[in-house]
């Protein structure tokens, strides 16, 4: 059941998206508040890129410029609704600078295996470089 409500959310989102392109009527409105439905009914969450997509006081469908105004300032994204003047605020997430991570510095990243054998003393040199040591 689960998955089936999880096609249905995309299918009701795809036919909004396709529907708000084509004229602004209530429909997509409509698909939106069915989606939503179906997700609380099932218990389902919405996925992240279909949250972003609607209003959540009207169920509008959100198209930039026709009924959304999205501002950035302050470290925030403001999106108010043209529909129904709702206001929502979302943090804007800078990356962190000064952090590195493991691609970029193999040289620190240690596997578990390896952080194993170190403690226990072993050897953990591999045997092409014990054949190495035996020609000299």
């Amino acid at each position: 059941m689960i998955r089936a409500a999880h096609e249905r959310i995309q299918d009701l989102f795809s036919l909004a998206e396709s529907e708000v392109r084509r004229s602004p009527s209530n429909l997509s409105r409509r698909y939106v508040l069915l989606a939503r439905r179906i997700g609380m009914r099932y218990n389902v969450r919405l996925l992240r890129e279909y949250r972003d997509l609607y209003c959540r006081g009207c169920s509008a469908f959100w198209v930039e410029g026709r009924s959304v105004r999205t501002r950035l300032r302050s470290g925030r994204r403001t999106q108010t609704c043209l529909q129904c003047g709702r206001v929502r605020r979302v943090p804007i997430r800078h990356p962190r600078a000064g952090r590195a991570s493991a691609e970029e510095a193999p040289d620190r990243a240690v596997g578990r295996e390896q952080a194993v054998l170190i403690d226990e003393g072993i050897d953990t040199e591999t045997e092409a470089d014990l054949d190495e040591g035996e020609g000299q």
